[in-house]
């Protein structure tokens, strides 16, 4: 027994030290010279073997578990380049190529990255320390890969320091797309936003709100994981759970890992629907144990394994539930087909992978289609130790379809566009020099040859038809959205509430605060009118206090009555004041309130006046009897203006106007007052509505009073300004925004303001300083007599004509002292109206009857 332990040992020892790395051409995986190298990395192995929990030498480990996708990744790119040889793309020029497999750790591909940027013929094969690489060559000229997001990465920043092209065709992290940190980084896929994008949408339109999400704990993972969180919020989609593995096979934590998750996915009976941003290998092992589990959910894929046959063909994965996924853009894959019909024929020497794959096949010959995947991945390296080279030919391809079958087309397509886009960029450089010398062009001028202009800030890429993923247009962000760096595949969305960009902006800008400012041209012009409209009040007032006596004045109700309106006038114009400035609570709580009392009780005086004149000249005893038991002007203006305080107090208390930031506008933040509630706005300026109403009502009764000394057409005149403002305010104040919507409202008021006080006071101030002789007691009187007498004509002749159908002889009948005796109330009438004494207006008519009569 001891001697076959010791037999065993040193076979594994020998096995070990013969797939050792010892010099850097052992590395490579699959070589062919050319005038212009490119590189390439592919993930050939899934892991790493390392016996050990951490490294304890500075060595490259052992790669297991041979990946077939991988593998025909890497054949992809050999089959690209061969056609680009065979083709007149580069007449003269052969493109050769170095791939190297990164085992799916960064760490392998770090190693490869430093053979890449090797310096050029160089026997000891060594990086050159230089402060400027312009004129640096080399090994190779650009590189394909990697397919994860977190090798492309670590990758991208050693490549960054020449700038050596890097195209890679599965890499989809949205980070890549910063040129700022990734300026050599190209790729011929979409970045991960537009795919979360699409998760989310279709999680949002199938009707599902509350999921779970599985990914790495990598780059790739972390980035995915907060993209899609943000898109999903964005569609009203809640994430039940988040769990995160270990982003590589070799982790001893990734079984245990796995069982948590499924365990949290059996917990969360309500989720049915998961996302998973995971690898490959990843989701081989979650879905194996899953179908253990008997689990079923709909799984939503992500690119990079959703057209995996590795995952396909798990056994009784149909039990697993529905799979939802997404896939890059296909091509004509007829080219690859039949290069691999032939791959047989291909020479071996330089191709480790496609070697060491013949015999994997053959050892697992004896396996049923559906397990010879899973046996080539598991199968024991220690038991290669036959030579296969002669079965290869025979027994290779039996099985011809084998590797077609597990293609990936919308990765293979990707690889070859990657290859196909250098190639043209080589073909573009190789116009004007000889690249059949290694010297002929720098790596990094590459860069510059492209199928699309690089777009600037301000602009993003629009695909255009071609199927080429490199080639689009630049299109200019909208409004309110920016981008800062170049050819960036979407542009960014500015804060709209607090910021704003313009179009082909590359910034976002803070929005302005506006409001109706006292520096404003309106504003001024507006309070100045306001003030003009005090020194009106003011003069009116000086006026009627120095003519206190005379009959304009005491027709008007008298000083009190005066002075009450004009300062009802005076509070309408200073609540302007209230309307302009920055909003504060206190102005936004006054100014309507304010100006509704003030302006309340204007009217309430007014209708008061308006009743005391309809009761003037009222002639019908029955509707005479009525007014005067209705005419009470003090518990008329303070009932009137007391519903008033009562509808202001309870909109205050219930629903008080509060300052409020208007974000609707694109560029700027408007700080106006939100007036709380509009059913207390228009009941205020509803019942004011009522009121002059009222007020026009009466006063257009009263309409025919003495010319002179009659304010009724002017009141009604006065209230016709009021509802033509007003009425046109409505419409204008309902569609106007912006800061100058409190204007429209000043002006309104202003407007009926000076329209009643012009009405109201004007006139009688014109009586009083241009037409002093028909404001004395005796003028006065002949104007009541003259009124009356008319008034009383008039009445009797309507009354006889109603009576009597000889109504020449009743007229005749009739004398003007008759005409005076029929209606007694009237003098006395029209002494309230007018403001002169009750004896003063009986004696009118007989005086002047007796002058009359006389005369006559």
């Amino acid at each position: 027994m001891a001697p076959l332990i010791i037999v065993i040992t040193c076979f594994v020892i020998i096995l070990d030290t013969s797939q050792s790395c010892h010099t850097p051409d052992d590395f490579v995986a699959i070589t062919s010279p050319g005038h212009i190298m490119i590189g390439g990395l592919f993930a050939i192995h899934e892991k790493m073997l390392s016996s050990d929990d951490h490294p304890r030498r500075p060595q490259i480990q052992k790669c297991v578990g041979f990946e077939i996708s991988a593998f025909l990744q890497a054949l992809a790119m050999i089959h690209s380049i061969e056609v680009i040889n065979n083709s007149t793309l580069l007449p003269g020029v052969k493109l050769g190529y170095e791939i190297y497999d990164t085992c799916t750790e960064v760490t392998a591909a770090v190693a490869a990255t430093l053979r890449f940027l090797s310096k050029f013929n160089c026997s000891r094969e060594t990086v050159t320390f230089q402060c400027d690489y312009s004129s640096y060559m080399p090994r190779v000229k650009a590189v394909i890969g990697a397919g994860y997001s977190e090798i492309s990465m670590a990758v991208s920043r050693m490549l960054n320091l020449q700038l050596m092209p890097q195209v890679s065709y599965e890499s989809t992290a949205e980070i890549l797309s910063d040129k700022i940190r990734f300026p050599s980084f190209l790729r011929t896929v979409p970045s991960d936003f537009y795919q979360t994008k699409a998760m989310a949408h279709l999680i949002q339109q199938s009707g599902w709100n509350w999921i779970g999400l599985i990914t790495t704990d990598d780059d790739y993972g972390r980035l995915a994981l907060n993209t899609f969180a943000i898109q999903a919020a964005a569609n009203n989609v809640c994430i039940a759970f988040k769990e995160v593995l270990p982003a590589f096979l070799s982790d001893s934590t990734i079984e245990v890992r796995i069982n948590q998750t499924l365990e949290k996915i059996i917990a969360e009976a309500r989720v049915n629907v998961i996302v998973v941003f995971l690898r490959k290998f990843h989701v081989f092992n979650l879905f194996t144990k899953a179908i253990e589990r008997k689990i079923n959910k709909i799984w939503i894929a992500s690119d990079n394994w959703s057209t995996a046959t590795k995952i396909i063909t798990i056994p009784n994965i149909k039990k697993l539930g529905k799979v939802v996924g997404f896939t890059f853009r296909r091509g004509n894959m007829s080219s690859f087909h039949s290069f691999l019909q032939t791959l047989h024929r291909s020479p071996n020497d330089y191709n480790k992978p496609l070697h060491e794959f013949a015999m994997l096949f053959s050892a697992c010959k004896h396996v049923k289609d559906g397990d010879l995947s899973q046996c080539i991945s598991n199968y024991s390296q220690t038991a290669l130790t036959h030579d296969t080279t002669k079965t290869l030919e025979n027994q290779f391809f039996m099985r011809n379809d084998f590797l077609w079958h597990y293609t990936e087309p919308g990765l293979i397509h990707s690889i070859e566009l990657a290859v196909f886009a250098l190639g043209h960029a080589v073909r573009d450089l190789c116009q004007a020099r000889d690249c059949q010398k290694p010297n002929a062009f720098q790596p990094w001028e590459q860069i510059l040859s492209k199928c699309s202009k690089e777009c600037s800030p301000g602009q993003m890429k629009k695909a255009t038809g071609s199927q080429h993923m490199c080639c689009y247009d630049c299109v200019s962000c909208p409004e309110n959205h920016y981008s800062n760096q170049t050819d960036m595949d979407h542009c960014l969305l500015c804060n709209n509430e607090t910021h704003w960009a313009p179009v082909r902006s590359t910034v976002c800008f803070e929005k302005e605060v506006e409001y109706l400012d006292w520096n404003d041209s309106l504003a001024l012009l507006l309070i100045a009118l306001s003030l003009l409209g005090i020194a009106f009040v003011l003069a009116i007032g000086i006026i009627f206090t120095r003519n206190l006596n005379t009959p304009v004045v005491k027709s008007s109700g008298g000083l009190a009555v005066c002075y009450v309106m004009l300062t009802c006038h005076t509070l309408n114009f200073a609540s302007t004041g209230f309307f302009i400035g920055e909003p504060q609570d206190f102005a936004c709580k006054t100014r309507q309130t304010l100006f509704g009392v003030s302006f309340t009780l204007c009217v309430s005086c007014i209708l008061m006046k308006s009743l005391k004149i309809l009761l003037a000249f009222s002639f019908d005893p029955k509707l005479k009897t009525f007014l005067k038991c209705l005419y009470r002007p003090v518990p008329i203006v303070l009932t009137c203006t007391g519903i008033q305080v009562v509808i202001c107090t309870l909109w205050l208390v219930l629903a008080a106007p509060v300052v409020e930031e208007n974000i609707s506008l694109p560029r700027v933040i408007i700080l106006e007052c939100e007036e709380g509630s509009v059913l207390a706005f228009g009941t205020m300026l509803g019942y004011i509505a009522v009121l002059a109403f009222l007020c026009f009502v009466f006063a257009f009764k009263g309409r025919k009073l003495p010319e002179n000394y009659n304010e009724a057409k002017f009141l009604t005149f006065g209230m016709l300004i009021y509802f033509i403002a007003w009425i046109i305010f409505i419409p204008v104040y309902a569609t106007t925004f912006g800061k100058y919507l409190p204007a429209v409202e000043i002006i309104v008021i202003l407007i009926s303001n000076y329209g009643i006080l012009c009405c109201t006071f004007f006139p009688k101030c014109y009586v009083i300083l241009y037409k002093q002789k028909t404001n004395t007691k005796s003028a006065f009187l002949q104007m009541v007599y003259n009124y009356s007498s008319h008034s009383a004509n008039n009445l009797a002749l309507s009354h006889v004509s109603l009576n009597t159908t000889n109504h020449d002889t009743a007229v005749t009948n009739l004398s003007l002292n008759d005409k005076a005796a029929a209606y007694p109330n009237c003098n006395h009438c029209l002494a309230q109206v007018f403001g002169i004494g009750r004896e003063n207006a009986m004696n009118v008519p007989k005086t002047l009857l007796q002058k009359r009569s006389s005369s006559i």
